[in-house]
């Protein structure tokens, strides 16, 4: 089954000049994000944010919870804040990235380029579940679902994002190495 790529009525040329823009974005709002996480470390969330997305159960999410301090607990709301424009900007630049490098492809692997770029937003979609479910915990809520959904869409989100991000790769390395190529 074919499928058209997002941004396709977009020329080449304006996907490549977004794709830089939001890739910049993206970068900035990471390393906000880090800076804003980097208090979550604790012993029982050595991993941070990244610790509390895959909790998994009730009694390690609460455990981490608990293991922040006040200060630390704004920090939490504010990164989760943060991220419901997250996944919108990292949307844009790695969707752009895979349109981008599937150019570079012909055929099964163009398409694949086609559905990863595509999955890239339904990675984006994950996060904004997984964010209400911790928000809803960081709440207090005893919810014993909520740490499951977050974790499930928390694996999901990586592995998506994992996947289009080595695609991009892949294909920006192929462009490389098709422009040093001398003309025959």
């Amino acid at each position: 089954m074919t499928v058209s790529p997002p941004f396709v009525s977009l020329s080449a040329s304006r996907r490549r000049r977004l794709m830089w823009i939001f890739i910049g974005l993206a970068l900035l709002m990471t390393f906000i994000s880090t800076g804003i996480n980097q208090p979550l470390r604790t012993a029982v969330a050595p991993q941070g944010i990244i610790s509390y997305e895959f909790a998994g159960d009730l009694e390690t999410a609460q455990a981490i919870i608990h293991s922040w301090d006040d200060q630390a607990k704004l920090r939490a709301a504010g990164g989760l804040g943060i991220d419901f424009l997250y996944p919108l900007v990292y949307g844009i630049a790695i969707s752009l990235a895979v349109v981008v490098a599937s150019g570079t492809f012909k055929g099964k692997r163009a398409q694949l380029g086609n559905w990863l770029a595509w999955g890239v937003w339904l990675a984006a979609a994950l996060d904004y579940i997984e964010n209400i479910a911790l928000w809803q915990l960081l709440q207090g809520s005893a919810n014993t679902l909520l740490p499951q959904i977050a974790y499930w869409c928390a694996a999901f989100k990586f592995l998506l994002l994992i996947l289009a991000l080595l695609y991009a790769l892949w294909g920006g390395i192929r462009a490389l190495l098709h422009r040093r190529q001398p003309n025959a």
